[in-house]
């Protein structure tokens, strides 16, 4: 029997709105939840010799919510903690739309993260400028909103450079930059400031923000990545290299797609430089 047109069209409809459906169920009650670290060496220009080696553990868009449990948050403490990192970067968005009802659990939950050379923070566009970083500031972690820190490892200097997700213009970094005497590290959760970071010649951004695509669909990918320069891992501007990582948590929507959450420890190696 004659199979017309419109019902193999229908019938096409049909089943990618079943293979849709059956990817977001799985992508909301198990991927979102599967957690992964991830181990990357990190190619840096000019890097002295004292900070190569340098693991710098990574953790960020937390997104504690309704969504996000206490538990996601946790292990992922824990898995990084596990990791031995030198140094802790929090990336910012520990809650989503800056909702008061989870910034202490956020705080609390991140409270157990230590390392030898301390736990450093910024603020993404999900947080507000005040609640957020008093929470965490109050466990332990050096907040750097727009302000730059020092760091001495085996003798050398390494400045850590924080900006707020809102600090965007060139000459405003610049001011936190200047008179910086260490090695440069530029802490910012949008990973669009490797722009800025690379007219500065600073030589590595760590950031976060794109959850990765947190969707990433065979064949095209993620669809963040017509807005940002990087949606994830490891990259290079110039003489500027920058690592994204996927984050811990969701926005927008509970489900993950092709791209699992993550915890990121990072060893910083010797760059080799363009051709």
């Amino acid at each position: 029997m004659a199979v017309s047109r419109r019902a193999i069209l229908k019938g096409l409809v049909g089943a990618s709105a079943a293979l849709l459906g059956g990817t977001g169920g799985y992508g909301f009650l198990y991927a979102r939840h599967q957690l992964e670290v991830t181990r990357a060496a990190v190619p840096v220009m000019g890097l002295p010799p004292a900070l190569s080696g340098l693991r710098i553990g990574l953790i960020t868009d937390v997104h504690r919510s309704l969504w996000v449990s206490e538990a996601d948050v946790t292990r992922a403490v824990a898995m990084l903690m596990g990791e031995a990192p030198d140094v802790i970067v929090l990336g910012g968005d520990y809650v989503t739309w800056g909702d008061r009802d989870y910034v202490g659990e956020a705080a609390e939950a991140l409270a157990p993260l230590s390392a030898p050379f301390g736990v450093f923070g910024i603020l993404g566009n999900h947080d507000d400028d005040h609640d957020m970083p008093a929470a965490l500031a109050a466990r332990g972690v050096q907040m750097l909103k727009d302000a730059r820190t020092t760091v001495t490892v085996k003798g050398e200097a390494m400045d850590l450079i924080g900006v707020r997700y809102w600090t965007k213009r060139g000459s405003d970094i610049a001011s936190i930059v200047r008179g910086a005497t260490g090695f440069p590290v530029l802490l910012a959760h949008d990973p669009r400031r490797l722009v800025e970071a690379a007219a500065l010649k600073i030589p590595l951004v760590l950031s976060g923000h794109t959850h990765g695509g947190q969707v990433v669909l065979p064949g095209i990918g993620a669809l963040a990545k017509q807005k940002f320069p990087v949606v994830a891992g490891t990259a290079r501007r110039a003489q500027t290299a920058i690592f994204v990582s996927r984050g811990v948590g969701t926005v927008y929507v509970p489900v993950r797609i092709n791209c699992p959450p993550e915890v990121a420890v990072l060893t910083l190696i010797a760059g080799v430089p363009s051709a």
